[in-house]
């Protein structure tokens, strides 16, 4: 079955972009003479993937911790009830309370409140427990493509590291960008979930894999079954058993969470009132600087009034940031070591030469261009450019257009790279493609959305 061994068939989306990479990179510096060029753009991106890595280690390991007492305080079940309609309807091969459901909420709800990493550790959670639903090790699911896709287009509701960027840049409006890049995202999480949803239904190859493959479908069906009829939602099957770290939750324990809660409350109301400028500590100080520790607080007095030992959750949980760090770490060298030869190459100055004189007719200036192009491949590479283009006039046309790109498009080989790559995905199927064509439409859209709010 070529779906259960991939290099017996064709070869995958990534597997000829990896190739065509390193081929255009290697043979455009031999005719170049960027040589040397592409030698050590291959060893420093190498050692930055692995640095990179590393460096997650301990966004991970905190996060999947965190996670860990939401779990056994049961939120995630609860949150994936609250929208089971909404859920059943994008992802209806995953049962209604799958342990899956909280999870991509989670990453869902981080990503739209612009926490950044913080939304990695909850992304891995919802593919590692979507990868247990999966019948063929190693392809990609309907389910999984679906919420990639989500995942490079999800909608934002505060790009806050941007505007945090025109902020410190001086910019007069730092937070204009908000409504058209809440627009622009918008679109592209349309065009995802709409694209993914059409190619997984059209795919008869891997749904007849999948009818052929009886014995992992049954035992698939019946675990579905067993997660729905289950009252108990800690006795559910595809649930690990959090009896050791629960304990009966008194009158001191609600006490002390609801009372963390009102200092918290009590604290934005303190600074509120003593702000000289309201709007400044709303769009400069808590939307920069509070959502993220605030969603930190909320998760741990969450454990405390659901009766959950808090530390030992969190420790916990947090071994498998370790595990996961270490599993991406091949990916991660292919596609960075591949991305930074084809920068070096050259090839990506070419590719900008030869669009430039079409960029005109979508609103975008060239000056820009070398940042659409790059946002899919490199995120770092990509925020460069944006914070150079601000740096140089926080309130030009340019800074404008490329801070509305930068907040409402993604990374898509490095999120494709790590969610895939953490849980041994080889046959990606319509991933790439839904995730690339949610990026052209966030780009195209964020140039059309930014011309219309531009206010000079």
């Amino acid at each position: 079955m070529s779906f259960l061994r991939p290099q017996a068939g064709r070869p995958s989306a990534i597997n000829l972009v990896f190739v065509g990479f390193m081929a255009i990179s290697i043979l455009l510096a031999g005719y170049t003479g960027r040589m040397e060029a592409i030698t050590q753009a291959s060893v420093e991106s190498a050692k930055s993937a692995v640095e990179l890595a590393i460096g997650l280690i301990g966004v991970m390991a905190l996060w999947l911790g965190l996670i860990r007492v939401l779990e056994a305080g049961g939120l995630m079940l609860t949150l994936a009830e609250w929208l089971k309609p909404l859920m059943i309807r994008l992802f209806p091969d995953v049962p209604p309370t799958h342990p899956a459901m909280g999870a991509m909420l989670l990453n869902i709800s981080a990503n739209m409140l612009g926490l950044g990493n913080a939304a990695t550790p909850f992304g891995l959670k919802a593919m590692s427990e979507l990868n247990k639903l999966n019948p063929l090790p190693g392809t990609a699911t309907n389910a999984m493509c679906l919420f990639l896709a989500i995942n490079t287009s999800s909608v934002a509701l505060f790009p806050l590291g941007v505007i945090g960027v025109r902020a410190a840049a001086g910019s007069s409006l730092p937070a204009s960008i908000w409504i058209p890049t809440f627009l622009a995202t918008t679109v592209s999480t349309v065009v995802g979930v709409s694209v993914s949803v059409w190619l997984g239904h059209r795919n008869r190859d891997y749904l007849k894999s999948i009818s052929q493959s009886s014995s992992e479908g049954s035992v698939i069906e019946q675990t579905k079954t067993e997660i729905i009829e289950t009252d108990d939602p800690m006795e559910m099957e595809e649930n690990p058993n959090f009896d050791h770290l629960l304990y009966s939750p008194g009158l001191v324990s609600k006490f002390l969470a609801w009372g963390c809660v009102g200092g918290f409350l009590g604290g934005i109301l303190y600074r509120i009132i003593n702000s000289d400028n309201l709007g400044e500590f709303i769009s400069q100080e808590f939307l920069a600087h509070w959502l993220l520790p605030g969603l930190m607080l909320l998760i741990v007095v969450y454990g405390v009034g659901r009766g959950v030992k808090v530390y030992e959750a969190v420790t916990e949980g947090a071994k498998q940031g370790f595990d996961i760090a270490i599993r991406i770490i091949p990916f991660l060298v292919a596609i960075l070591v591949a991305i930074g030869m084809f920068r070096a190459s050259g090839a990506m100055d070419g590719v900008t030469q030869f669009l430039s004189p079409y960029t005109d007719w979508i609103g975008l200036p060239v000056d820009v261009l070398p940042m659409a192009l790059l946002r899919p491949l490199s995120g770092s590479g990509a925020f460069g450019l944006m914070s150079e283009a601000i740096e140089r006039d926080p309130n030009s046309y340019s800074a404008f257009v490329s801070s509305v790109m930068m907040g409402s498009t993604e990374t898509t080989f490095y999120v494709l790279a790590v969610y895939f790559g953490s849980i041994g995905i080889i046959n990606i199927r319509h991933g790439l493609v839904a995730a690339l064509l949610a990026d052209v439409s966030g780009i195209l859209s964020a140039c059309w959305f930014a011309r219309i709010f531009w206010t000079g």
